[in-house]
């Protein structure tokens, strides 16, 4: 074929599928906070995130802190021979490891009954939107 002058030419290249997840990542990061809409997923992931990591983060401190007074207390009997204030300490330390985890199940069980019904909710709309599609 000749080429007349009247030839138009175009070249299209679009984004691979993970330079368009890099594109769409970056964006977001750009996107107005007051703008960004939360999908039903992504509250349902944040609001189990919520009712399991408060009740593991208040065990936790409550937990380590009973341990590092425990610990201070056999310091006291083993080291500084404080017999008397190192058993004394140490029952104190030991009160708050013992309750770390009954408290993790009280705060579990709250939280369950606090967020429970709008997680339902939501599940119960996630999974109807499955089903319909």
């Amino acid at each position: 074929m000749e080429k007349n002058g009247k030839e138009f030419e175009f070249n299209y290249t679009a984004p691979s599928e993970a330079e368009r997840k890099e594109i769409v990542s970056i964006r977001r990061q750009y996107e107005p906070q007051g703008e960004k809409k939360e999908s039903k997923m992504e509250r349902l992931r944040r609001l189990d995130a919520h009712v399991k990591n408060s009740a593991n983060a208040i065990s936790l401190v409550l937990g380590i802190c009973g341990l590092l007074v425990f610990g201070l207390g056999l310091t006291m009997m083993l080291e500084w021979a404080l017999y008397f204030w190192g058993v004394v300490v140490g029952v104190v330390g030991a009160i708050p490891t013992a309750l770390a985890y009954p408290v993790y199940k009280s705060i579990l069980k709250k939280n369950k009954q606090k967020y429970g019904k709008e997680i339902l909710a939501l599940t119960e709309e996630l999974l109807k939107e499955r089903e319909e599609i």
